[in-house]
């Protein structure tokens, strides 16, 4: 009789097993490197022309696996330094670190070809800022330091081997912030750049 059960839990335990989604082989967790090419959109309401220069920089990111389709990923770098100009002459330079985490949706979690599509939210912090000293004497300039704003991707991971899959990724972020002259404030400058990068994911 104790045979007898402990075969029927172990036949259950099996057929429940077999019902786990694949990506419970794989692990929850894919951590990519990637080559990220920033391109500002650079909407200015100051008057003043400003822009800041479009860039290609390295960044990392972590996504973690709540269901087979649906992910979180946290985007990551370290802070850039971008030149800043006023109707294409440059005036003078700031870093910024763009934190962003998003809510993803895949569409072929077992597949080869795995498409995403996510949204959610940027955050970025403006340090370092300097303006040349003719700039800084005539209108003793200065932003505001910090931005949240919304942000979509759209991408997908290609597996080239077990674990390890080539990813292409492009994201639309808001990223904008207030310039002040005099201290007063001069109007929005808006970077709200699109992000298109390539790189390499490992599943865990």
């Amino acid at each position: 009789m104790k045979f007898s059960s402990a075969l029927r839990l172990a036949t259950v335990a099996a057929a429940a097993l077999a019902l786990q989604p694949a990506f419970a082989d794989e692990g929850p967790l894919l951590v990519r490197v990637r080559v990220l090419h920033l391109d500002s959109a650079n909407k200015d309401s100051t008057g003043l022309g400003l822009s800041i220069n479009n860039k290609t920089f390295p960044e990392v990111d972590f996504s973690y696996f709540i269901a087979p389709n649906i992910a979180a990923e946290l985007i990551l770098t370290y802070p850039q330094k971008q030149t800043i100009y006023s109707n294409g002459t440059e005036i003078g330079s700031l870093k910024h670190l763009p934190p962003t985490l998003t809510l993803q949706y895949h569409f072929n979690p077992t597949g080869t070809v795995r498409p995403y599509v996510g949204a959610g939210v940027n955050y970025t912090n403006f340090s370092s800022v300097e303006f040349a000293p003719a700039v800084q004497t005539a209108l003793h300039p200065s932003i505001k330091h910090n931005s949240w704003g919304a942000a979509w991707q759209i991408g997908a991971d290609v597996e080239i081997s077990k674990g390890t899959y080539l990813n292409f990724d492009v994201k639309k972020v808001d990223l904008q912030t207030t310039v002040y002259a005099n201290g007063a404030s001069a109007g929005k400058f808006k970077v709200n750049p699109t992000l298109a990068s390539v790189g390499l994911g490992w599943r865990f």
